[in-house]
């Protein structure tokens, strides 16, 4: 893998197999999520950081399943926690030392089941 890809830790989505990168702000988020369901204008408060950039995090972090969306209106915004997103939270801590992020959260769940 390349330079930069080394070191900004590029993951890949299931979805459109595009390179991502996490940011801090991206577990911050997840942690937040762990006690329960939430909106981006609670987690901007929370965080201290701004809610379009919240909001932003949050369409991404769904599009790579960490996240997904819920409630009986989707344009409300509420946003839950998925099993995929807490085991990144699990394996936060090796995620500057891995190529591919999205692997081993994929080799982490499927040695649960």
């Amino acid at each position: 893998m390349d330079t930069l890809a080394n070191t900004y830790n590029q993951v890949t989505t299931g979805k459109n197999d595009e390179p991502m990168l996490l940011r801090p702000v991206d577990f911050s988020i997840l942690d937040e999520l762990t006690e329960g369901r939430n909106v981006g204008a609670n987690l901007h408060m929370s965080l201290d950081v701004s809610r379009p950039y919240v909001n932003n995090r949050l369409g991404q972090l769904a599009d790579y399943g960490l996240v997904r969306r819920v409630g009986p209106n989707e344009s409300v915004g509420l946003y839950e926690i998925t099993d995929r997103g807490r085991a990144a939270l699990e394996l936060r801590d090796e995620y500057a030392e891995t190529e591919d992020f999205d692997a081993l959260i994929d080799d982490y769940l499927d040695a649960e089941d």
